[in-house]
């Protein structure tokens, strides 16, 4: 037993290791937010690069507890542009230089834990994903750890099984099954581009699958989901890994009001009718092809409903350069603003708030784990556009829950949609047909789903006291 004059026990100590993305960041920080709440006498350290720290650091609250530790990182060494620490401002075709080069964060984190490992007891580290060799220097100093799944849990069982069988070995027709459910049966076209190519696929497979045995490894796996509506998919996350698969979502991040004051975008939506407008936007870091961005302003028009589209210019240009008029049809941006029918933003538009809005009724969205979370949790119904990763079977999984439809798949230049599809879609979705009502229905369902899982004895709410649990942070 401790006496008066005995030191005071070392204080839990969670550490946080998102991956170099703001996709992958923003749960962690909410995740930080939430530990907070709940246990603030838990010492929080989110580790990253030092200029992803600055940006992190620049959209927290004033006097925040969240702890913020820098490690390393010289991309020019991995022929990446100099002070590249995110995948922001880089192209596909970069991507993977950019995972492999993210493997050397490794000695810097295995000292950071070696330093704290001696004061902190017990230590806990949630990596995400692409860190998974984090479990390694787990072992190494005895502390818990935990795979944070940023995405779905169906879509991460499927993108796993892909991975691990490699497409080249499965697909051999249009359609293909995996071989641990077999009861999923994928098409080609939901192939991210990166499994089309022999050439590319190799590189990509070697880092995946690497990570993806790494996570066997782990203590435990969290996921930014709900059980209740994500029943399946964290079944077949449970019965591929064999482990703890816990729901700890929606995990997300907060609207950015302060934007919101300095500019005309909540004004404009103030003045549209409840649930009338539709949101278009693809994330912060997708696009599409300069034909199918025609197609969908061409159907935008030609649909009575008003939009606001966050756009960006085409597939093979600088997502974030000039935005030229000859990609969209002749006088298209100033014919929609005279009208009074569409909002063209060019670059940053706080999405949140957008969803939140009273007058948007659908989310065109490429489906992106993050929008879909931001769309539901608001009761917005999604049209979905799949664009890379495991977004297509994201779209797959809203389509089987009600709350969707697939309007288009990829941005290839064969991936095809036309002006009268976009029409359709938007009007059967928006519309007072019986589909549409009942896809409204299943959204709302879903957001009070959301809402009741971090009440008391919700499904978050024991997933994330059964972690603690485990961690030894809480007995």
């Amino acid at each position: 037993m401790a006496t008066n004059n005995s030191p005071p026990a070392p204080a839990p100590h969670i550490v946080l290791f998102p991956f170099l993305a703001q996709g992958h960041i923003n749960p962690f920080i909410s995740l930080a937010s939430v530990l907070h709440r709940r246990h603030p006498d838990l010492t929080i350290t989110l580790v990253s690069t030092p200029r992803t720290l600055e940006s992190i650091r620049s959209s927290l609250p004033p006097f925040s507890p969240l702890r913020l530790h820098p490690l390393p990182f010289s991309p020019e060494s991995f022929n990446l542009p100099p002070h590249t620490e995110t995948l922001t401002s880089l192209r596909f075709d970069q991507f993977i230089s950019f995972y492999h080069a993210s493997l050397s964060l490794l000695p810097a984190f295995d000292s950071f834990i070696a330093s704290i490992a001696s004061n902190s007891k017990p230590v806990s580290i949630v990596a995400d994903f692409f860190f998974a060799w984090s479990v390694d220097v787990a072992r190494k100093y005895n502390a818990f750890h935990s795979i944070l799944i940023s995405s779905g849990s169906f879509g991460s069982a499927v993108f796993f099984s892909i991975c691990t069988h490699l497409p080249k070995n499965i697909r051999k027709g249009d359609e293909f099954f995996l071989p641990e459910y077999p009861e999923v049966v994928l098409h080609k076209t939901q192939l991210p581009k990166y499994w089309l190519d022999d050439n590319v696929s190799k590189s990509w497979g070697e880092f995946l699958q690497g990570q993806i045995l790494l996570c066997y490894k782990t203590d435990a796996m969290l996921a930014n989901t709900v059980e209740e509506v994500e029943f399946n998919g964290l079944g077949m996350l449970r019965k591929s890994f064999k482990m703890p698969v816990w729901p700890i979502g929606p995990l997300l991040r907060a609207p950015d009001t302060s934007a919101e004051r300095d500019n005309s975008i909540i004004n404009w939506l103030d003045s549209q009718e409840v649930g009338s407008v539709l949101f278009v936007s693809f994330g912060s870091q997708n696009t599409i092809q300069a034909k199918q961005m025609m197609e969908l302003a061409l159907g935008l028009e030609a649909a009575s409903r008003p939009f606001m589209w966050v756009i960006r210019p085409p597939v093979g240009f600088d997502v974030k350069g000039e935005f030229k008029p000859e990609w969209l049809p002749e006088g298209f941006e100033k014919r929609m603003s005279q009208e009074g029918k569409g909002l063209l933003i060019h670059g940053w538009a706080p999405q949140i708030s957008i969803l939140a809005h009273k007058s948007t009724g659908t989310f065109l969205s490429h489906c992106g784990w993050n929008s879909t979370l931001e769309s539901l949790v608001h009761g917005v119904p999604i049209i979905g556009w799949p664009l890379s990763a495991e977004q297509f079977y994201n779209v797959m999984m809203l389509e089987k829950w009600g709350a969707s439809i697939e309007l288009a798949r990829g941005n290839y230049e064969y991936s095809h949609v036309d002006s009268e599809r976009v029409k359709e879609v938007i009007e059967t979705v928006m519309g007072e047909s019986e589909k549409g009502k009942d896809i409204r229905r299943k959204a709302t369902e879903i957001k009070h789903l959301m809402e009741n899982a971090w009440k008391e004895g919700g499904s978050s709410f024991n997933g994330l006291n059964e972690f603690l649990k485990k961690a030894g942070v809480l007995v």
